[in-house]
């Protein structure tokens, strides 16, 4: 489970994840949790972490690191947390020890990083909060969206995405993947189809909320042209 969710912004409420970790304890299945996103919610959205709710009924494995709120990606600094009951999965547990202590594909280093980070100040808060930017550009993203003719898109409450949905009937859209490629040949932006994500249908794309507020500006009106005159 993605929460906050790539690729939609979702933000799971609490009884939502408890029906999550009910399930898994009726079939005693491991909850593996991404919780990259905790930081970098919207609006009145409670981020709850899951492992908050499992107790000692559900094996729960937590991930989280300082790509997103702490904004260093590319540095791999990372965590694992692994709660509830650690006895039932001894050997399972031991495997992921072993594979720690090899040092695979961690960035050492930068590992020193994580305490100071966690401890220090939370300069994400500033960016999330009203006059931050990346609530601006958030805003300014689902706004511009929602005024394009055959594409509707619910608002995002945490992460930094927007899964819009695209009129198919309209476009006569019967493979995203093309859709896409057609839209990076002619306008030389971006995105990301919907199917990547398991999504059934050819009628989503995620779009990446970060660039700076000009640039989404200037890209969104651009997607808007190329839709104005787009049928597969």
């Amino acid at each position: 489970m993605i929460n906050p969710n790539n690729p939609t912004g979702a933000v799971y409420s609490r009884e939502t994840l408890k029906k999550i970790v009910e399930i898994a304890k009726k079939h005693e299945l491991i909850l593996f949790a991404d919780e990259i996103y905790e930081k970098i919610t919207y609006d009145d959205a409670e981020m709850i972490n899951l492992a908050s709710l499992t107790g000692e009924d559900v094996l729960c494995l937590t991930y989280s690191g300082l790509s997103k709120a702490y904004r260093v990606a590319g540095y791999r600094s990372g965590w694992l947390a692994i709660t509830g009951p650690n006895w039932k999965a001894e050997s399972y547990i031991e495997g992921i020890k072993l594979l720690a202590n090899m040092r695979m594909c961690a960035n050492v280093p930068a590992q020193h990083a994580i305490q100071t980070a966690l401890g220090g100040h939370q300069s994400i808060n500033d960016l999330i909060l009203p006059g931050g930017r990346l609530k601006a550009q958030r805003d300014l993203a689902y706004k511009k969206l929602n005024e394009i003719d055959g594409v509707t898109c619910q608002q995002a409450h945490g992460a930094l995405y927007l899964f819009p949905k695209l009129d198919v009937e309209k476009f006569g859209i019967e493979d995203d993947e093309r859709f896409a490629l057609d839209l990076l040949k002619e306008q030389k932006i971006l995105l990301s189809h919907g199917t990547a994500f398991n999504w059934g249908e050819p009628d989503h794309f995620r779009l990446v909320t970060l660039p700076a507020v000009e640039m989404l500006d200037t890209a969104l009106d651009r997607l808007g042209e190329f839709l104005s005159g787009y049928h597969q």
